[in-house]
């Protein structure tokens, strides 16, 4: 059986999402993603360090710092953020794009 790649392809690229956000004034970028009972978790970081390479490489965090994730001495995580999730929050009084990220343990096969 074949695979839609309509269902699986990312629709925005990155470029796209940047070029979004400073159009619309975006000065800080959320990054959300959930811990291991489904709890929503964030960071933000400033607009300018938005880039393609942060997409591709994804972004480091603490991952023992979130319940479930790692013990102290493995806890180095990386975010990668998903350019279709990107949406400007018509809620905060700072323009902010909030993006959902997905995580990895780039000490894992």
């Amino acid at each position: 059986m074949a695979i839609d790649e309509s269902i699986v392809a990312p629709k925005t690229t990155p470029k796209e999402v940047i070029s979004r956000a400073k159009e619309q004034g975006v000065k800080i970028v959320d990054l959300r993603f959930t811990d291991l009972p489904g709890t929503w978790q964030h960071f933000s970081i400033p607009i300018s360090e938005l880039t393609e390479d942060l997409f591709a490489e994804g972004i480091g965090f603490d991952g023992s710092s979130i319940r479930g994730f790692q013990k102290i001495h493995e806890s180095d995580m990386l975010l990668f953020l998903d350019p279709d999730t990107a949406i400007v929050d018509p809620c905060l009084e700072v323009p902010t794009l909030s993006v959902i990220c997905d995580i990895k343990d780039p000490l894992a096969p």
